[in-house]
């Protein structure tokens, strides 16, 4: 029997094919069935106008069976077939695709969905497999025909019998290796699994012979068995998300979400869209009822699945998603894609991006209803998501800020709950000019700083900022209607109960500093504390919280921020140390290293040494 070489250019093309174009050899059944599939849409196509078809839509079938005695896995199909001219130009051919030109034929016409388009998913089978065999017979002929070849070095092309229309594809498995275990694609289980991972939702059934042990005889002390081999539909068909929204209950989206994504609880709020324009697609989102354990590591993996008409191209397309929306789970179902060659990944992506886009501002429009129409809900989901918001305002310098800013909520002093930007911006007087926040490690440490406290008393509302990405968020926003962001843990705030310096008094100012050296950019009289007497804020640029953010972050860079202490002239503490600079030097420099390290206990900042502060403290009680 001659053997025929393929028309490809060289042999190198196919052994490309088999070991570089796809990234994970599972992929070979997904391939070999939607190929079946196509086969089947074409034969359907014609039933349409033929009625010697002599097939309804439910005749149609994908049928698999494994053999571990021979090693071979076979695919049959009852679908259009091939002659000898259709084998030699689509499998004799590499890259020649027969459903590419069938769908170029009949692109207006919406009974058919076919998936191939580049004619090499056939070959993936060769990953793993020694030799493959297609016996087929086209509609119309009465000649079937059987092509074999174990790869790059050709194929034979004889006649054969066969009774139905259709094609059966017999892929010889490989032998085990030390790296590969080929045999695990002859259990049952494995191929079952990978049609439901890639598969699950060809239009089509795929069916198996499920073997199973059945008592026939005996008690359950002495049971008799006999192994009874069942057909199985191993995949669903129609997907969840091409149903009508009114014919699917919450029940059983909850349980699609629980199933799919690994979840033991009902997803938070369910998003179902069906877009049809420029880019037709579908999509069903999940917002989880509680963060993921990894969520915030870098094992977990943002992104939604792909499906291109119903077949799985990506586990996790991170290209659909944006940042601040990372917690998002579902699926995004399109016809539309231009897929690569492997059908693994995007060939342009100028349909994903409009994609990606439109989710990005359904999501948005969805969080915004929930704020809106269910205040509770929407606070246990920010509980949830809140920080990945915050830091979605952040990433790419502030970029997506507009899709983020009015999503975001803050403590408010006055309020004593969470609150938006956009309400906190409707209660301000007119005379007020900014936005006014103040940063700490919790809620209550902030509440009792010193700082604050003329302007809490006052009824001013200042948004309370314990996150660490708080600051780093009102930085990237900017401003918000108008109104700039100021700090006012560091910033200077001119408050009607503001002390004025005593200039009589200004070489306290001077003994502090020279007493504590490097250890302060600068000592000044304070217009902000009230009761306290003391107080550190940060200049230049770099606040406190930053600095505790980077010294985790970025320990190496050192990033520190400039430390000023600031002094309440009409406290008696500092009119005791300023008493003393004439009285008892001594005293008054203890007074004022006491005042430096209280300063730095509120602001959060360790001390340089711990047991001279207690020495300190003890020397002053005796």
């Amino acid at each position: 029997m001659e053997k025929t070489q393929f028309k490809s250019e060289s042999k190198r093309l196919l052994d490309l094919m088999i070991n570089s174009i796809y990234t994970h050899k599972e992929i070979f059944l997904r391939e070999i069935i939607s190929n079946a599939s196509d086969a089947i849409d074409k034969l359907f196509f014609v039933s349409l106008t033929d009625d010697k078809v002599g097939l309804n839509r439910e005749d149609f079938k994908i049928k698999l069976a494994l053999d571990k005695e021979n090693r071979t896995i076979t695919v049959s199909d009852n679908g259009i077939g091939m002659d000898k001219n259709d084998l030699e130009n689509n499998l004799g051919t590499i890259a020649s695709s027969g459903s590419y030109k069938f769908k170029q034929e009949n692109e207006k016409t919406d009974d058919v969905d076919i998936i191939g388009q580049f004619g090499v998913g056939f070959y993936s089978a060769f990953m793993v497999s020694s030799e493959i065999k297609v016996i087929t017979k086209k509609y119309g002929n009465d000649t079937a025909y059987i092509w074999e070849s174990t790869g790059a070095d050709g194929y034979t092309i004889t006649e054969t019998e066969k009774d139905e229309v259709g094609t059966t594809i017999i892929i010889k498995v490989k032998e085990d290796t030390e790296n590969e275990k080929y045999s695990d694609y002859l259990e049952q289980y494995r191929i079952s699994a990978l049609v439901t991972k890639y598969s699950d939702y060809i239009r089509y059934p795929i069916v198996m012979k499920n073997e199973h042990k059945k008592m026939i005889e005996g008690t359950m002390d002495d049971p008799q068995f006999e192994v009874v081999a069942e057909d199985e539909i191993l995949n669903s068909m129609v997907p969840i998300w091409q149903r009508s929204k009114k014919d699917v209950t919450a029940e059983e989206y909850n349980e699609f979400y629980k199933q799919k994504f690994f979840d033991f609880e009902d997803p938070m709020h369910v998003i179902s869209t069906s877009v049809e324009g420029v880019v037709t697609y579908k999509s069903l989102l999940f917002i989880p009822n509680r963060v993921p354990f990894n969520y915030y590591t870098k094992e977990y993996k943002r992104g939604l699945q792909l499906y291109s008409s119903g077949v799985l191209i990506m586990e996790s397309c991170e290209d659909l998603l944006p940042e601040h929306f990372a917690f998002v789970k579902g699926v995004v179902d399109s016809q539309d894609l231009s897929l690569n060659i492997s059908r693994e990944m995007l060939q342009h992506d100028r349909q994903l991006k409009t994609i990606a886009s439109n989710i990005e501002k359904k999501i948005k429009n969805e969080l915004a209803a929930l704020l809106k129409n269910d205040r509770d809900k929407y606070e246990k989901f920010f509980a949830n998501f809140g920080r990945q918001l915050k830091f979605g305002i952040v990433s790419d310098y502030g970029a997506h800020k507009e899709a983020v800013k009015d999503l975001v909520l803050f403590y408010s002093s006055t309020e004593k709950k969470l609150v938006t930007l956009k309400e906190y911006v409707e209660r301000m007087g007119e005379e007020q000019k900014e936005i006014y926040f103040a940063t700490g490690d919790s809620i209550e440490n902030i509440d009792r700083l010193p700082q604050i406290e003329g302007m809490r008393d006052q009824g001013i509302e200042i948004l309370y900022c314990p996150e660490q990405i708080d600051e780093f968020a009102m930085q990237g926003i900017g401003e918000y209607d108008g109104k700039m962001f100021k700090n006012i843990v560091n910033d200077d705030i001119d408050t009607p109960d503001g002390d004025d310096e005593k200039k009589d008094d200004v070489e306290v100012l001077t003994f502090i500093k020279n007493l504590l050296g490097d250890k302060v950019n600068d000592v000044v009289f304070s217009k902000k504390l009230k009761t306290h007497p003391v107080c550190m804020t940060a200049k230049g640029g770099v606040s406190f919280e930053m600095e505790k953010y980077m010294a985790i972050a970025q320990p190496e860079a050192k990033v520190k921020a400039e430390r000023v202490l600031e002094i309440n002239a009409s406290h008696p503490a500092v009119n005791s140390l300023i008493a003393n600079m004439t009285a008892d030097k001594e005293k008054a420099e203890k007074y004022a290293k006491l005042l430096y390290s209280q300063a730095l206990l509120i602001a959060g900042l360790q001390l340089e040494d711990p047991s001279e502060y207690a020495e300190l403290v003890c020397s002053l009680m005796v």
